[in-house]
């Protein structure tokens, strides 16, 4: 996987840098509540003010659709910025036109501003080649360094890589080397943990991790379609039942390929879906026709530890069960914290991501002690399902 880095941008000096971030943050009574996407960006800003540039920052933020939506505006986000560089930001009322080159021209060298929403210009989503011409006249080099957006060919994340030289920032470099090790050129054996309630959203995920991967783990609702298809009764569990071939399908490829299937040989059930609730663990053929499978069980658990531990690799999509409402969080935290503690030690490279996946490691107080963990939801599920990248393919080298 090669692409351009800053690295080989050279000296920056009398030059901007145009950089498309992710500050689509969420906010509260006016101001930005979590920074953690500002923060993201900082290293970036840094490297760029090293090399000399004066630094353009483009933005979305929400879903205006063309319009000027006062609401949706990005001129909070400038101050909670400069916070954090401790040191000014300015802002421009566009992101193209006069405002936006006056606010440029105005920069002291290595200087900041945050440009207005992209989203205000209907030629953005639709990628307008005269829109990202505007974009373009505003920078001497493009630096995109919101690989959560990449997935999208937009104005700010396609069209303007392909006018200016182009460059993965410091946050996308890192998600890109992540992404190739764990399955661009991943050491081996591989092992992935797909989870969640419906195989109907991941068919294409499932698809193309099953000729990639050497073992290959199904947790949460999904597994019950996979178990409905082997002929197990699954009570009164969520299940795709009119799913069932496509399911026989997929452990057949994944038999042709070689890819071992890793299904719950145990699970956690109850009547209902409530904290706190009875729950009992049951062998396959003992499902009641009222219980639902809300968790996968202990063995199953421990056969999925012993396949990590005799991994190299390791990527994690999904819980492996309704994490939110305990006591049905069990085999997820237990087997974050198994996968946590190997990559800590170095035994396995362990990259996670996809907003569910995120919010479990959380749960499990694990995500900061994972090799890397993406919070890119659309596009690391793009990247899984092996799509290419609009925003990435336009940074290649």
């Amino acid at each position: 996987m090669t692409f351009r880095t800053l690295d080989q941008a050279g000296d920056l000096s009398d030059k901007t840098a145009l950089v498309r971030v992710d500050f689509n943050v969420p906010m509260q009574d006016g101001g930005v509540s979590d920074d953690t996407r500002l923060r993201v960006a900082i290293p970036t800003i840094r490297k760029l003010q090293e090399k000399g540039a004066k630094v353009a920052l483009l933005a979305h933020f929400d879903r205006p659709k063309g319009e000027r939506v006062p609401s949706m505006s990005l001129a909070p986000v400038a101050p909670a910025l400069s916070a954090l560089l401790g040191e000014p930001v300015a802002f421009a009322d566009d992101c193209v036109g006069e405002p936006a080159k006056a606010a440029i021209a105005a920069l002291a060298p290595k200087g900041v501003v945050l440009l207005e929403n992209v989203r205000y210009h209907k030629g953005e989503e639709k990628n307008d080649p005269a829109f990202a011409a505007q974009l373009a006249e505003l920078g001497d080099i493009y630096v995109n360094d919101a690989f959560s957006a990449a997935h999208r060919a937009h104005a700010s994340t396609e069209g303007v890589a392909r006018l200016l030289p182009a460059y993965a920032g410091e946050s996308m470099r890192r998600e890109l080397d992540a992404l190739n090790a764990a399955l661009g050129q991943p050491q081996r054996p591989v092992l992935g943990i797909v989870g969640g309630s419906k195989v109907s959203t991941k068919l294409d995920l499932l698809k193309n991790l099953v000729g990639k991967l050497d073992r290959l783990a199904i947790g949460g609702g999904m597994a019950n379609t996979f178990l409905f298809a082997q002929g197990h009764d699954v009570g009164g569990s969520l299940c795709e039942k009119d799913l069932a071939d496509t399911a026989r399908e997929i452990m057949a490829e994944a038999s042709k390929a070689g890819c071992e299937l890793l299904l719950p040989v145990d699970v956690v059930v109850a009547v209902e879906v409530k904290p706190g609730a009875a729950a009992t663990v049951r062998a396959l053929d003992g499902i009641g026709a009222d219980e639902k499978i809300l968790d996968a069980g202990p063995q199953s658990v421990a056969r999925l530890i012993d396949a990590m531990k005799s991994s190299k690799t390791l990527i994690w999509n999904g819980p492996l069960g309704v994490f939110e409402v305990p006591p049905f969080d069990a085999a997820t935290v237990a087997a974050a914290k198994a996968a946590a503690e190997l990559a800590k030690s170095g035994a396995v490279t362990a990259v996670a991501g996809g907003g569910d996946t995120v919010a479990a490691l959380n749960h499990a107080g694990v995500a900061d002690d994972f090799t890397f963990v993406s919070t890119a939801g659309g596009a690391f599920l793009e990247w899984m399902e092996g799509k290419a990248l609009p925003g990435v393919e336009a940074l290649r080298g």
